[in-house]
């Protein structure tokens, strides 16, 4: 009988043994996928903070393009009238000049002034104002003024001396620098 009983121990060993080893294989293979889905885990993160990254990179170019256009149309908006007003600028040079002509009657004269008025209220509901020149106090400024001729004066240097030809702003954009004489 100790023959059967060492037969069994013998034998109920050999199957704790395998038992012990099949769970150490269980465990192994489990830990196997375990850090598969951990892998796995972490590519599908990477992947998502990337997407995160492209959403967020694409609706902030998104809010830059918006922005932009935005401020094109408002600039378009506020500078519309820019090459109209350049065109209407030579008229009312010559309706000066025509006001300047010594003989004219009383009627042509309130005609052209009015005409003249006309323009220049319509100019300036478009935001075109003239560059203000006071003769024999205005300085010399390159933004706004061309000097054409230069003259020996009284007056402080680089002042202007007198104006051949207005010149006007659209907002803050200029459209026609004024011709002027500066004193020496």
């Amino acid at each position: 009988m100790s023959k059967k009983k060492d037969n069994n121990e013998e034998t109920l060993e050999q199957e704790l043994d395998q038992e012990l080893e099949n769970e150490l294989e269980n465990e192994e293979v489990l830990e196997d996928i375990v850090d598969e889905e951990i892998d796995e885990l972490a590519q599908l993160q990477e992947k998502l903070d990337d997407m995160e990254n492209n959403y967020l990179r694409a609706n902030a170019e998104m809010q830059n393009i918006q922005r932009r256009s935005n401020e094109e149309r408002q600039t378009l908006q506020k500078y519309r009238s820019q090459d109209l007003a350049k065109k209407i600028l030579p008229s009312l040079d010559n309706l000066e000049r025509a006001l300047a002509v010594e003989g004219l009657s009383d009627d042509v004269k309130k005609g052209l002034e009015m005409t003249q008025e006309s323009l220049l209220n319509a100019l300036k509901e478009e935001g075109v104002t003239e560059v203000e020149i006071v003769v024999n106090e205005t300085k010399m400024d390159h933004n706004y003024h061309m000097a054409i001729q230069t003259v020996e004066s009284d007056a402080e240097a680089d002042t202007i001396t007198q104006v051949f030809q207005k010149g006007y702003v659209l907002h803050d954009r200029i459209l026609r620098p004024a011709m002027v004489v500066v004193a020496q």
